[in-house]
């Protein structure tokens, strides 16, 4: 009997291991069908000032004015900035004890997450007033909009389809790649019916197909920062913030305490 029961058990895991390594074949065999994310060409076209003290968290290009949130600590703004100087025409000041990060505009509103502090501050586009608080469960990293949804990143690799009435998710969609889930999902910006995103702690901005989460394309912009020709300080730090000027079809780009942004053209 004794036998017969260690036969039954070790049967069962042998049956295991097999299942599990089909499992994992079977997922091998998905990764290797999806294609590499391709290379974005891509020309620099202008340099312009960035002002240092800003750690850019979201940028936005919206009807001819550019829009920056910021965040740290007692260091938190939305402001309205003048491309070509770098300077802020107009502040709004975060609590000393919050930390904002990305923004994005919908309906004539601008909403700015914040990160630990699970708020989302929702003001007038024309005159900045706050108009609501939302609640937000998780960490907030980046948002943007499809022109109906708002679309939030949470530093991992889902991203949230949000309604803007409620802040309320409507959809999840994991984010991934042909070596499986991407995370650090961070700034995103809406460009012709793709998501571009920075991953956080890296010289990428990936293009995010909406319908399957894939990563369709990469632009690699390592060594950007050194084409400012600019001082590069200790607590420079890195690559975040994607504007789409829908006009000229160009991105701007900067980083957290940048000396510099950057017009590209994508080839």
């Amino acid at each position: 009997m004794k036998k017969l029961f260690y036969f039954l058990v070790l049967s069962y895991i042998m049956s295991s291991c097999q299942t599990n390594a089909e499992a994992d074949n079977t997922q091998q065999e998905k990764l290797q069908a999806i294609q590499e994310p391709v290379n974005i060409p891509f020309q620099v076209l202008n340099i312009f000032p960035h002002d240092t003290s800003s750690y850019t968290q979201g940028l936005i290009w919206y009807e001819g004015k550019l829009w920056e949130g910021t965040g740290l600590l007692t260091e938190s703004k939305l402001l309205l900035t003048d491309l070509k100087t770098g300077k802020a025409i107009k502040s709004v000041k975060l609590p000393d004890n919050e930390f904002g990060e990305g923004i994005t505009i919908l309906n004539n509103k601008i909403y700015q997450l914040t990160w630990e502090d699970h708020k989302v501050y929702v003001y007038d586009l024309k005159t900045l007033k706050q108009e609501k608080v939302f609640d937000w469960p998780y960490e907030g990293w980046g948002i943007t909009t499809d022109g109906k949804a708002l679309l939030v990143s949470t530093g991992g690799s889902n991203l949230y389809w949000v309604d803007p009435s409620t802040f309320k998710i409507t959809k999840t969609l994991g984010v991934s790649d042909n070596n499986g889930y991407v995370d650090s999902i961070n700034e995103l910006e809406w460009i012709n019916g793709f998501i571009y995103a920075n991953k956080y702690l890296t010289d990428y901005i990936l293009k995010i197909d909406p319908s399957s989460g894939l990563v369709v394309g990469k632009l690699n912009l390592t060594g950007l920062l050194q084409q400012s020709n600019q001082p590069i300080v200790a607590n420079t730090d890195v690559l975040n913030g994607i504007a789409f000027n829908p006009t000229t079809g160009n991105l701007l780009i900067t980083g957290k305490r940048w000396p510099a942004l950057f017009e590209l053209k994508l080839n």
